[in-house]
């Protein structure tokens, strides 16, 4: 009975052992590999570069070269620039506002819905941003950041040409800065690091991650701004603002005066 035991004893661990060891040896000692969580669902870095060239080839390269080199020879009908040094910030702005693909590279691009969806956008982005070594797409961390600073970053760079509102307002050449509202605060960030059309290059050398940050809060507070001086009468500016109050201003002047000529008793004594 005592042996029994004895080997009851030392059989039931190995057997518990042997079941539990399959549970807790290592992926990677059974097939070489470890596969990570949701690995399978996500392309590769090759798979999507492959993707993005593809989409490029169809949609891009006519205009801007088979290498992004651009294309801008005498009697080309259509002409594009470089975009070696884009960057994945200037694929990323152009692509998601709809500005690109365009149909003549004559036209200034504005904003529509985009030709490609989300997962077509991230590869061609993806492409672009590895012909060269352009900007990245800005990380925008809008917690914490200080909207008055971003006020003054906004009045001392791009109120001259979006407005005080941030409505837009005419440029040369037939040219506009197109109105802030639509615009999401990556697509803001990502305008100031690449400059596009007349829009002059932010570095963080002018500009740096912080005062970013403050820059798009500010710019996300124009959307629904305070309005304690008065009526907005649409945010179009104050230079627009004090016409209209001008204007109101001059009619009611002339309503009482012709009120007051009713009144004359000269008038009444002609009747």
């Amino acid at each position: 009975m005592t042996r029994r035991l004895h080997l009851l004893l030392v059989a039931v661990p190995l057997l518990v052992a042997g079941a539990v060891t399959p549970l807790v040896v290592d992926p990677a000692d059974v097939d070489g590999t470890v596969e990570a969580h949701g690995a399978a669902a996500q392309p590769d870095d090759e798979e999507l570069l492959a993707t993005g060239r593809e989409l490029y080839e169809r949609s891009c390269a006519s205009c801007h070269g088979e290498e992004g080199e651009g294309v801008d020879e005498p009697g080309q009908t259509v002409r594009g620039p470089s975009l070696q040094e884009a960057g994945e910030a200037a694929a990323y702005y152009y692509l998601s506002t709809g500005r690109m693909p365009l149909s003549n590279s004559d036209d200034q691009p504005v904003r529509k819905p985009p030709a490609f969806d989300d997962d077509e956008i991230e590869a061609l982005v993806a492409y672009v941003g590895s012909l060269g070594d352009g900007p990245a797409i800005p990380d925008v961390d809008l917690e914490g950041a200080d909207v008055a600073a971003g006020g003054v970053t906004y009045r001392a760079n791009c109120q001259p040409c979006h407005s005080a509102s941030g409505s837009g307002g005419a440029l040369s050449y037939g040219r506009s800065a197109p109105r802030l509202a639509d615009a999401t605060p990556t697509e803001v960030a990502a305008a100031v690091r690449v400059g596009p059309g007349q829009m002059p290059v932010f570095g963080p050398e002018v500009i740096d991650g912080d005062e970013l940050d403050d820059l798009v809060a500010y710019v996300e507070y124009l959307r629904d701004p305070e309005d304690p001086g008065g009526l907005p009468i649409g945010r179009t500016g104050p230079i627009p603002e004090g016409f209209v109050a001008w204007l109101v201003g001059m009619v009611a002047l002339l309503v009482i005066v012709y009120w007051i000529g009713t009144r004359s008793p000269i008038r009444r004594s002609r009747a």
